[in-house]
Order: structure tokens, then sequence, then C-alpha cells
């Protein structure tokens, strides 16, 4: 099946908190992401998922590095991303966890994102670098036949990585039909970036988004929607509701940015400062 994702889908699926709801019950995610000279990668995946509705955000990051965090998004905890932190810590109390923006091919990451598929039972979220690992270090297997509930979310690129293919070989096939392969090659919702965004499940379904324009088209727009998709998999909206919600308020926050400052003049910050604009809208429908 094909399909859209568009305002009337997202307002089934977005709706008014109840009045009596608390930070434990809005979501607690974890990002794994940044590295020196990369932090703005983490900054802006945190601030994705803060500005979606996440109660508690925790950043793995390395243990020098926290004060980058602390001050850009004082909202945000911090602690080291090493191994022997990360599996001690009780993974699962983490209603999401985001893994990849910005964290360097490094051998510890793909310890840490092995753990990850063998012992977190959560939605797991994988970008960027994560997935650079998973595609060189020969993880497919591994994420197909993982705990948790995987969302990945690769550019072009990555995509052709991740499936053994160069990218020339990639654009001369149907963007449909790519996003439908990396579904049923990862065993988990796929969302594959870039003009009218596509996201697939690997039963088949595959739906086309209808927000966004080329003003997105610029460095950390993929970490603020890594943030926004992990957010809402913390509340508690299923891996596919919330890979289709989150490329829709993705691309209308980016919508709304373009209208105010221009393709041209607006950067990835100012899509995450739209997303409550993107959101108010939903629910004011």
């Amino acid at each position: 099946m094909q399909g859209i994702i568009d305002k009337n889908y997202v307002h089934t699926v977005i709706k008014e908190r109840r009045r009596d709801i608390h930070k434990g019950d809005c979501g607690r995610v974890l990002i794994i992401a940044g590295s020196e000279g990369m932090m703005g990668a983490a900054i802006l995946c945190a601030r994705g998922a803060l500005r979606s509705g996440a109660g508690l955000v925790t950043a793995a990051v390395p243990e020098k590095l926290f004060t980058i965090i602390q001050a850009a998004q004082p909202e945000a905890m911090c602690m080291p991303r090493t191994l022997s932190e990360i599996s001690a810590c009780d993974v699962n109390r983490f209603d999401a966890i985001a893994i990849g923006p910005g964290i360097r091919e490094a051998e510890e990451n793909e310890q840490i994102l092995t753990f990850l598929f063998e012992c977190y039972k959560g939605t797991l979220v994988v970008d960027a670098d994560g997935l650079n690992i998973v595609a060189h270090k020969n993880l497919l297997p591994l994420m197909r036949a993982s705990k948790p509930h995987t969302i990945v979310t690769p550019h072009m690129g990555e995509a052709a990585r991740l499936l053994g293919m160069n990218t020339e070989e990639m654009y001369k096939q149907a963007r449909t039909d790519t996003v439908q392969l990396i579904a049923e090659a990862t065993g988990g919702i796929a969302v594959l970036k870039g003009h009218e965004t596509l996201v697939a499940s690997d039963n088949g379904d595959t739906y086309i988004n209808t927000t966004g324009n080329p003003g997105m088209a610029t460095g950390g727009s993929g970490d603020v929607l890594t943030g926004v998709i992990s957010s809402l998999a913390a509340q508690g909206f299923s891996p596919e509701n919330s890979a289709k919600a989150g490329v829709f308020l993705h691309g209308r926050a980016g919508d709304i940015a373009a209208d105010r400052l221009s393709e041209y003049g607006m950067i990835s910050g100012d899509i995450a400062s739209m997303l409550p604009l993107a959101f108010r809208e939903i629910l004011n429908n």
C-alpha cells in the first residue's frame, strides 16, 4: 500500500495532553550523539527531542564535552559515553534511544551499538554514523534480529552504503523501491530523507510526506529529525506513527521557518525553534 502523510493523518496521532501529566509521563530519551568538532549534532538532536515534547532528555557524550551541551541546551542532562557507563545504567529505563549523529565510527561506538541491539527493548532510532557503523561492520544481521524496535533514517548516501550499492545505482531506481529495500534489510521502519521524504515498514507499506522545502537542505536538519522521532517514540507512539508524524512535523517546522526567514536564510536551529508552532497547528486543526 502507498499513502501520504498529511495534516489530517497527523491530527489523529498528536492529541492534547491530559491536565495532570508530569515529565516522567512524557518520555525519557537518551541521545547518543556528538564528538569533538561535531557537538552541534548532539545539541540539535537533543533540541529536536525537547521541542517535540520529551519529558527528560539525556545526552551521552564524551565527559570532557559536557559543558558544551549544558551551555547550549541546559534542559538536557549528560552522561559519559562509554560502553561501561551505558551498559551499567539500565538502558531500558529510557523509552527511546537515538544513536548516530556526529559520533564518528569509533570502535567503542560500534560496541555500544552492538550492546543496544542485544539488550535494549525500547525504540531505537539509528542515524548518520550509527548507520555507517552498521554498514561498514556488517551489523545488518544483528539489527534484523535485535530486541529493539528500530527506526533508521538514512539519506541517499547512507542508504547506498546500507544496501551495498553505489549512489549512482541508487538514483537509477525509484525511491519507493529504495525505502522498501531498506525496511526489509533492517527489519524495522525506514525513513528515506530528501524531497518528499518516504517512510516504509517491512510489511510493504510506503508513505510520502507532504511537508518540507529546499531550505531544509542544510547541515543539522537530519539531527533535528532524529530528535523529533525519538521524542515521539518515547512518548508512547508506535515506531511507524513516530516516524510518519515526525517527518511531517519536522517538515512543517521547516516550512514555517522558510516563510519567516526565507529558504536561503534558515538554518537547522530554526527548524527546531519552529517545532512548537508546527505542533500548535496540529492541535488547533
